[in-house]
């Protein structure tokens, strides 16, 4: 059994689809009550992504426990909002309110060059047995567009296409998502070192 370290149904249910059968059963926090999540307290999407990884590795040592940590760095903000993506907008930050905040400060920018970072680590008993990472290049919409997807999904256009990821299908936004590029790399490394973990 895999267990996502995460609470959010939506990032869970990307994960599902872009693993596919990797594992008979995929599961995350949700099902599991009182597990409280950990501080992020790291200064990078690596730290903050081994930080998870742990503290739930340590909760259910026979588990393999996978975590990611993502988020959106935009050039004109000095990479902003990076780490700090869902919390962008204070402390009781929705994803409507981060991008809307993120909207307002790109007023006037004519450098809307950013990407979407993601860093996925794979732990059990308490030990990071792998770290990978994928981004994918885009740019910020003059506005929200597209119901798909969530957090910035709506504001960010990939690169080499003219809607965002809130309006292309899940089928192509997943087959080149920032997720999807590092969980490839998961995916191939599970493959080659999956019985000797196993044993």
């Amino acid at each position: 059994m895999l267990i996502v370290a995460t609470h959010n149904s939506h990032k869970t249910g990307e994960m599902k689809k872009i693993l596919g059968d990797l594992f008979p059963e995929i599961t995350d926090l949700t099902s599991i009550p009182g597990l409280e999540p950990p501080v992020e307290d790291g200064d990078t999407f690596a730290e903050n992504s081994a930080i998870k990884a742990l503290a739930a590795s340590h909760e259910h040592t026979c588990a393999f426990i996978l975590a990611d940590d993502s988020g959106l760095e935009v050039d004109a903000l000095d990479g902003a909002p990076g780490i700090y993506s869902s919390r962008f907008s204070g402390e009781n930050a929705t994803d409507a309110t981060n991008r809307s905040k993120l909207l307002i400060e790109m007023v006037g920018k004519t450098n809307r060059a950013a990407r979407f970072r993601c860093v996925v680590t794979i732990a059990k008993g308490g030990d990071v047995l792998g770290v990978f990472d994928g981004t994918i290049e885009g740019r910020i919409a003059e506005s929200m567009s597209g119901g798909g997807g969530f957090g910035y999904d709506p504001i960010f256009i990939p690169e080499g296409y003219e809607e965002t990821f809130g309006e292309l299908s899940e089928e192509i936004k997943n087959g080149m998502s920032h997720r999807a590029r590092a969980l490839e790399k998961f995916r191939e490394w599970w493959k080659e070192n999956s019985k000797t973990q196993h044993g």
